[in-house]
């Protein structure tokens, strides 16, 4: 229902908000620290798991070779390196020697692993966009344009904006903005060698490396509450993630109905049933969120490829919308990764599985995590999920997160064809 958040507004002097009113993104930043609080606790957690040796998300700790070999890219399965490659230098030729330094780390530095979807800066990795100016905002998220597919890129920028909304309606525009976000460079921009950005920050982040025509574009993380604006330039925006919800539940409504029993691995959002730990209290149900990149996640659920032919096409279908960031090339090839796999793909959900329902879902094989999860107030002031608060995660397991494993393929010159 449109504008069914605004029922949840706090007050605007509540201490939820009035605490943080006013403060810029550093001075945020000591506050959210601060033991014994929420993101204190959250920040407690996750620091130890940053800076772990990557060796990425698996189904059982055990990584697989072979999966990801470094070979030029097919043809009509290119990146647009070129363009990305002069949108990245027009970045850079527009930074003073300080912000370039900043901005700029090696194609395999540790720093890929600070990003993370809250709004406080737990890193600051790198440029903040809403503290420069006009032109360097302008210059990066023209590099992230060129990188994406049409609708990919109007995806991030709707879900940057629905975070400025946000940031208006609850006062507290000075760190939840449209531009309230990092951005850095990895290696060095160039047709055939490794390179890349991220950009993160509230409900949006990703990971983008290029190296010989190839593209990968993961981790990903976006979301947004609420999911619209309904005031303002942007009014009318809504629904950013009616794709992923849709096809999540035309795929269960697919499945016969043992399937579909052995798919819901928990029927409450909360569940008796689940093990202590299993709602996070910033992850909530995701298990492949920010500082997991080495997290072991069971298959669990149904096999997709046991579902009916319908069901299977649906289950293509949830991981298309998810690589539908990529453009075209590197889509095609990352579909067809996904489809060599579908033996191996399963398929689990918990909450309910109607139309207008809250739930949680996640696709996984070994090569794709995609999640995506239905979240409590954060900003707005509701203790259960709600259908307009989502957040999404897109994962490449065994190695290829952040195109880590074409890296080292790269630098150990294993790549086949390309040096």
């Amino acid at each position: 229902m449109p504008g069914e958040f605004r029922q949840y507004l706090f007050p605007h002097d509540h201490p939820r908000l009035a605490g943080v009113r006013g403060l810029d993104p550093y001075a945020y930043r000591e506050l959210a620290r601060r033991p014994g609080t929420f993101t204190g606790g959250l920040i407690e957690g996750w620091t130890p798991l940053y800076g772990n040796d990557f060796r990425g998300v698996t189904e059982d700790g055990v990584l697989r070779d072979g999966l990801y070999p470094l070979t030029p890219a097919a043809p009509g399965e290119q990146a647009p390196v070129a363009a990305m490659v002069s949108a990245a230098r027009d970045l850079l030729a527009c930074l003073d020697d300080e912000d370039r330094e900043r901005l700029s780390h090696e194609a395999d530095a540790v720093a890929w692993q600070t990003w993370a979807n809250p709004e406080f800066m737990q890193f600051d990795t790198g440029l903040r966009l809403d503290l420069r100016a006009p032109a360097v905002r302008e210059r990066a998220l023209a590099l992230v344009g060129a990188s994406l597919s049409p609708e990919g890129g109007r995806l991030v920028r709707a879900v940057m904006r629905v975070n400025g909304f946000l940031g208006e309606v609850v006062g507290l525009e000075t760190i939840l903005n449209e531009f309230s976000y990092n951005f850095a460079l990895y290696g060095t921009p160039d047709p055939r060698a490794p390179w890349g950005w991220q950009l993160y920050g509230h409900h949006c982040a990703l990971n983008c490396l290029v190296v010989e025509g190839r593209m990968a574009l993961s981790p990903v993380f976006l979301g947004a509450e609420p999911d619209e604006i309904d005031a303002g330039p942007h009014a009318g925006l809504r629904d950013l993630f009616a794709d992923r919800v849709a096809r999540g539940l035309r795929l269960m409504a697919a499945l016969p109905e043992e399937q579909r029993r052995q798919a819901v691995v928990y029927e409450h959002m909360v569940d008796p049933a689940m093990p202590e730990g299993r709602v996070h209290p910033g992850d909530e149900r995701h298990l492949a969120g920010a500082f997991q990149d080495n997290r072991v996640i069971p298959f669990e659920g149904v096999r997709v490829a046991a579902m009916p032919a319908a069901a299977r096409e649906h289950a293509l279908a949830v991981a298309e919308s998810f690589v539908g960031l990529l453009p075209a090339g590197p889509r095609a090839a990352r579909l067809r990764e996904i489809a060599a796999h579908l033996d191996e793909t399963w398929f689990c959900w918990i909450g309910g599985h109607r139309p207008g329902d809250v739930f949680y879902y996640r696709l996984q094989s070994p090569v794709i995590v995609a999640e995506l999860d239905h979240h409590r107030g954060v900003f707005l002031d509701y203790g259960t999920p709600k259908p307009f608060h989502v957040h999404t995660v897109l994962r490449t397991p065994h190695g290829n997160d952040y195109g880590r494993s074409w890296v080292r393929q790269w630098q150990q010159g294993q790549g086949s064809g390309c040096r």
